[in-house]
């Protein structure tokens, strides 16, 4: 019970704090000092203070987008295990629903931004369902990698398996895997070099194009709605790199709060010494991604 409320309470405050962490890393190497660590909540929070508008062109798909979205991802939170602790919520066959989580709340956020009428919210729309669609099927190549490792269809038991052993024994794939699942992970939350969540030219912006008619309260949940899908597939992505398990619950838990604000400052890096790419440019490396998964898989087919 303790391990599955830290599991809650994580969840809901922490995902902020690595925007901040990714923020700041880039700041430093450009040389600024940047905003502070803990700039995104002043901005949900202001944002949740603020009015909101709607456009007389919506309807209620306008309205449902953002939260939808959220509750989807919150969902997702509850069936990944956050470091050498069981998820809150396990059964077989629950990789399948946590991704497809994921899918319905991308549809809800594309449906709104198609909702409002507008060209370029229906362009964004349509470079995010494409890259969606090349990015889905290495999570699930990455997915039926694990299921063959650890014999478990659910969550739980196939990152429990991730260990020593398990990269001394099936190294070549687990390292093909998280090459993979680095790249899908970029994509899946709009950062550089696919997308960048701080520019304001709509001809190029995926994500943020598609709630540019939002405002107020539901700018703030879809601000953390992002930021909590960082950190949930960041949990994933972390649990197959630094596999740990000390045996001690608190140890555990400050290791992957450790872990997670590492994976921030690599996200921070990368953004810092790569630029965007041409959207032309973007397929050729989601299908790189993509073999890279598949051949993970194959690598562990007995």
């Amino acid at each position: 019970m303790t391990n599955s409320l830290i599991h809650i309470l994580l969840a809901c405050v922490m995902p902020p704090l690595l925007l901040g962490v990714i923020g700041k890393t880039k700041a430093a190497f450009a040389g600024r000092v940047g905003a502070p660590f803990l700039q995104p909540y002043y901005d949900i929070f202001r944002l949740l203070r603020k009015g909101t508008v709607f456009s007389t062109t919506t309807t209620w798909i306008f309205r449902a987008g953002p939260i939808v979205a959220l509750a989807t991802t919150a969902v997702a939170a509850l069936l990944i295990p956050f470091g050498a602790h069981q998820a809150p919520i396990s059964f077989s066959g629950d990789m399948i629903l946590y991704a497809y989580l994921f899918a319905l709340g991308r549809f809800f956020t594309m449906a709104a931004a198609l909702d409002t009428g507008s060209s370029f919210e229906g362009m964004g729309s349509a470079r995010e369902a494409t890259f969606s669609c090349l990015a889905e099927p290495t999570l699930f190549f990455a997915l039926i990698t694990l299921s063959c490792l650890s014999g478990s269809f659910s969550l739980t038991g196939m990152l429990a398996t991730i260990n020593i052993d398990v990269w001394m024994n099936a190294g070549a794939a687990m390292l093909l895997m998280i090459g993979g699942m680095f790249i899908a992970l970029l994509v899946e939350n709009c950062r550089i070099p696919f997308d960048d969540p701080t520019t304001h030219l709509e001809l190029t912006m995926i994500h943020e194009v598609m709630v540019l008619d939002h405002s107020g309260p539901a700018l703030a949940i879809i601000h953390y709605g992002a930021a909590l899908k960082l950190f949930v597939l960041g949990a994933f992505f972390v649990h197959l790199a630094l596999p740990y398990s000390t045996g001690n619950a608190l140890i555990d838990w400050g290791l992957f709060i450790i872990s997670m604000l590492e994976l921030a400052v690599v996200i921070g890096i990368v953004e810092s010494v790569m630029a965007r790419l041409r959207l032309v440019r973007i397929p050729q490396l989601l299908v790189a991604a993509t073999i890279l998964a598949a051949f993970s898989t194959l690598l562990v087919i007995r």
